[in-house]
């Protein structure tokens, strides 16, 4: 065999049948990309749908947050309501407790005893005392003597009849009634003049 530039021929035959390019099969086409690009495509919509259910999610959460947060604020408006009515309810009944010692003052102050002036100036003062005391809670008198009767304020112990007085007058209270800031502690126990002219 005969050498070519060093090479034996076999060896050059051999040489080309390594770098040789492969053969293109003029039948064949080029690969096909369309399941490439339905994957892609599959991967993107799984995503988007993926995206809007958690975007679902956050507004659901959001919402219930927002919700839990008004009921908090409910509750504690609530709570701190309830717990004034309460403090009100143990003050009433401690006030009303109070009440039969008011009136007690008031009729000895009534009874008029000139000898003992200084006396009565001393209850007097104590009077005045209790009075503003129990007006700084919140405890005000209900108007009854020269009022038309009020059955939510005034309780009608007796009727009289007479001219001197407009129908359904009161013209004497027998006992103060009270209220304890908007509340009616106890109602005015009163006479009420019925004028069978008007």
């Amino acid at each position: 065999m005969g050498r070519t530039n060093g090479r034996t021929k076999v060896e050059a035959e051999e040489l080309d049948v390594e770098h040789e390019l492969p053969a293109s099969n003029e039948g064949e086409t080029a690969p096909d990309t369309a399941p490439a690009a339905a994957a892609a495509k599959a991967q993107i919509s799984s995503r988007e749908t993926e995206t809007e259910t958690l975007r679902a999610e956050r507004d659901m959460l959001l919402d219930r947050l927002a919700r839990l947060q008004a009921e908090f604020e409910n509750a504690r408006k609530r709570a701190a309501r309830e717990q004034q009515e309460f403090r009100d309810y143990a003050l009433t009944e401690a006030i009303r407790t109070i009440l039969p010692v008011v009136d007690n003052f008031e009729r000895a102050l009534q009874s008029s005893n000139a000898e003992n002036a200084e006396f009565r100036s001393g209850v007097e003062l104590i009077y005045k005392q209790l009075q503003d005391s129990l007006a700084k809670l919140g405890l005000r008198p209900i108007a009854a003597k020269g009022e038309l009767f009020d059955p939510r304020l005034h309780e009608a112990i007796e009727a009289v009849d007479t001219s001197d007085a407009r129908d359904h007058e009161v013209i004497e209270e027998l006992q103060r009634g009270y209220k304890l800031k908007d509340r009616l502690l106890r109602p005015s126990m009163v006479k009420v003049a019925r004028n069978p002219q008007q």
